[in-house]
């Protein structure tokens, strides 16, 4: 009977370990690499839309630098916002005409947004400037200042949800 007992067990073991190997890995995937994100509000029209379901890279700014137009992801207070990285640090940013200028020199900007009102900023060491693509509707470093390497969750190209909209957005 002991025997018995011990080949059930053996068998019932093999037979559900792949799904147990198959939940941590995707838990794992989840929290530590990829994970979904949704897009509230319109800042990132027209690229993103409101509702967008994206998925976030948690791991690749830990292997590479952050870039000029990622589209990433910060945590402000309590809230993940979704905007595009404009400035890099120790920069002076400047738009003027609707046109952006890095230390002084033009920089043509590969995707549409709405009307960009004049200001410039000067960025210390470590500090990002970042805004929506719908910059007449954004909460972004214009209002809440420059941020901080550290409150740079990932970034975000991949649309998922809806599937009409599926794909990369730059």
């Amino acid at each position: 009977m002991d025997e018995e007992k011990k080949s059930k067990k053996k068998s019932y073991i093999k037979e559900f370990l792949p799904y147990f190997i198959i939940i941590l890995v995707v838990l794992f995937i989840k929290m530590f690499i990829v994970s979904p994100i949704r897009v509230n509000g319109a800042s990132m029209n027209p690229t993103l839309k409101d509702k967008d379901i994206m998925l976030l890279d948690e791991i690749s700014y830990r292997f590479s630098d952050i870039e000029r137009f990622d589209i990433v992801v910060v945590k402000e207070d309590d809230e993940y916002l979704i905007k595009r990285v404009i400035g890099l640090p120790g920069e002076k940013i400047e738009y003027k005409d609707n046109k952006l200028y890095i230390n002084g020199k033009y920089k043509k900007e590969e995707f549409k947004h709405e009307l960009t009102r004049d200001f410039a900023v000067e960025l210390e060491n470590g500090e990002y400037f970042i805004m929506g693509d719908n910059r007449i509707n954004s909460t972004d470093s214009r209002v809440f200042g420059p941020i901080s390497r550290d409150e740079i969750i990932g970034k975000t190209t991949l649309t998922i949800l809806p599937i009409s909209r599926f794909g990369s957005k730059k």
